[in-house]
């Protein structure tokens, strides 16, 4: 293997790592942004984005993150496309493999893999995937305006994006696998409570319906085996999210479900010179704004922890 030195890693991309990389960039800590295996992150599958800061038009998700960047770039960081493949953060300076084929050390390194949404798994689903079918009804709840929507998840996610989506839509179908929700009861109590909220309980969906975008939905009740169909335009999927950090497993710690705990309004993780940002630490609000806020803190907690030690 080939061995080269980094002063900041920044491992994963999306709003969380570049924007991590244009303040490094900035502060002079020439780093060196590795993509992962999903350059730019979930939101190179997403659309149309409203709802981020200085976009008064609005603007596609991959045209987004290709402008983050390039920006990132500008100011001298160097994004490469691949996949940090294994970790060693036990001694010092850390140690990382790139694409199993590289051994890179590095004096200080930025969490950036995110998180991914869990599906179904319809084929469905990745068809109409931007065409009805949604796994954030903050981000894209906008568009079905005036239109019958359905949510499926039985925790309080789902019942969080049912709520929201009550407000902007004519009828929510809430989809629940059992005949009970997961959910706290104070979440269950506010979607039981919404006139226009209408939960199907023991119900699955068997296929997602359409021709150019979605148009409905069949199900089965998976008590009584009868089956219906359900005219709507939007499918919002909220079954939860699965955190990209597997190969942080017994380096850094973690909660029950592989979210990488940080300290208290920082970026800092167990290990010091070592920092999570973005989803892979945020399991509350998952939004491109709020993953480049955390993007910005970590670079600066780089930043200074680095300056701390003469580095």
């Amino acid at each position: 293997m080939s061995a080269e030195h980094i002063h900041l890693l920044i491992i994963g991309s999306g709003p969380a790592g570049y924007t991590a990389a244009i303040y490094g960039a900035r502060a002079g800590l020439n780093p060196i942004l590795y993509t992962g295996g999903q350059p730019g992150g979930q939101l190179t599958i997403t659309g149309e984005v409203e709802n981020f800061p200085g976009y008064p038009k609005g603007v596609g998700g991959p045209e987004m993150m290709v402008e983050l960047q390039q920006q990132a770039e500008r100011f001298g960081t160097q994004v490469r496309y691949g996949l940090i493949t294994s970790v060693d953060f036990s001694s010092y300076p850390f140690k990382a493999v790139a694409d199993e084929k590289i051994e890179l050390t590095a004096d200080a390194i930025i969490v950036a893999t995110g998180a991914s949404a869990k599906y179904l798994g319809l084929p469905s689903e990745q068809k109409f995937m931007n065409k009805g079918v949604s796994a954030c009804a903050v981000c894209d709840g906008f568009f079905y305006r005036g239109m019958d929507v359905a949510v499926v998840g039985a925790g309080d996610s789902a019942c969080e994006e049912a709520s929201y989506l009550s407000k902007l839509c004519p009828k929510v179908y809430l989809i629940v696998r059992r005949e009970e929700m997961r959910a706290s009861r104070i979440m269950q109590e506010r979607v039981r409570n919404t006139p226009n909220i209408e939960i199907l309980w023991n119900t699955e969906t068997e296929e997602i319906l359409g021709g150019d975008d979605v148009s409905g939905i069949r199900v089965v009740n998976n008590k009584t085996g009868e089956k219906r169909e359900i005219a709507l335009k939007g499918f919002f999927v909220a079954i939860g999210h699965q955190p990209n950090t597997q190969i942080f497993n017994g380096k850094l710690d973690m909660d029950e479900t592989g979210y990488i705990k940080v300290k208290p309004g920082s970026t800092y993780t167990n290990v010091p010179g070592v920092f999570a940002v973005g989803d892979a630490a945020d399991k509350v609000y998952r939004q491109a704004v709020t993953a480049a806020g955390t993007g910005c803190m970590g670079a600066l907690d780089a930043e200074r922890w680095l300056a701390a030690r003469g580095s």
